[in-house]
């Protein structure tokens, strides 16, 4: 009989954020087929004996391209029963975890999906920046600044985000970073509405900037940014250096 595939978040980095039931099922798992941002002490959690494989992804560096992983995680079902797919944050946001999911149900292997934190919650929360705040934020929207080539809708509306939403939480946006500021600038957001960069959140290695969308267009070179990181956009983030001076560094 085929085994079960599970869709793991492993959170935003901080071993710790990682759900009880995820590290059960690292604890126990045949095989772990595991990404780029998955911090090694999660993978500490693994048996040595269990069969560990490298799937990640990062910017024009793909280990296996995405067909090649989801046919990888069927045959890894039929001879094993427990495979875990480790991904970094959650398996449903911005993680290719519906793609995998419905290949393997269209397979007839049994899946299920334990749901990890996000990046785009977890980072700005270390960083003393509430996502929401009565006096700031009542809406917030998550969006990729990195789509697919080909994908269902050609880009993101960009100008349509600028006064649809108060505090605009961007994943893998670095290197569109000038195009997002001035497409906001464009649909009608402030030229001075703060900007907060998290590389690395939630790990040992994590920092942050504030800056502003005037400054990622004229000195974006000067701003030695770099994935992986969160953007994070609105007024809120003016609470990250009261809350979290210590993380946050001259830009």
């Amino acid at each position: 009989m085929a085994g079960k595939v599970y869709l793991v978040g492993a959170g935003p980095g901080d071993p710790g954020l990682m759900t009880v039931r995820g590290k059960t099922l690292l604890e126990h798992c045949h095989v772990v087929v595991y990404d780029a941002l998955v911090s090694q002490p999660i993978l500490d959690v693994v048996p040595p004996q269990a069969e560990r494989i490298y799937a990640g992804k990062r910017k024009d560096q793909h280990s296996l391209p995405q067909a090649e992983i989801a046919q990888l995680l069927i045959d890894k079902a039929r001879s094993h029963a427990v495979v875990v797919r480790l991904k970094g944050g959650d398996p449903f946001v911005f993680g290719r975890g519906g793609e995998e999911m419905l290949a393997l149900r269209q397979a007839g292997i049994d899946v299920e999906v334990v749901p990890g934190i996000t990046a785009g919650i977890a980072a700005p929360a270390y960083a003393g920046i509430p996502v929401t705040h009565r006096d700031y934020s009542s809406s917030v929207t998550f969006v990729t600044g990195h789509e697919a080539v080909n994908k269902y809708r050609p880009q993101v509306n960009w100008r349509a985000l600028a006064t649809g939403t108060e505090t605009l939480v961007v994943y893998m946006g670095i290197h569109n970073l000038k195009t997002i500021a001035s497409e906001s600038i464009a649909g009608g957001k402030p030229a001075d509405t703060p900007v907060a960069v998290i590389r690395w959140g939630t790990t040992p290695q994590q920092s942050a900037i504030q800056t502003n969308l005037a400054e990622i267009i004229d000195r974006y070179e000067d701003l030695d940014l770099a994935p992986p990181a969160i953007v994070v956009i609105g007024p809120a983030v003016n609470l990250g250096p009261l809350l979290q001076p210590e993380l946050f560094r001259d830009p």
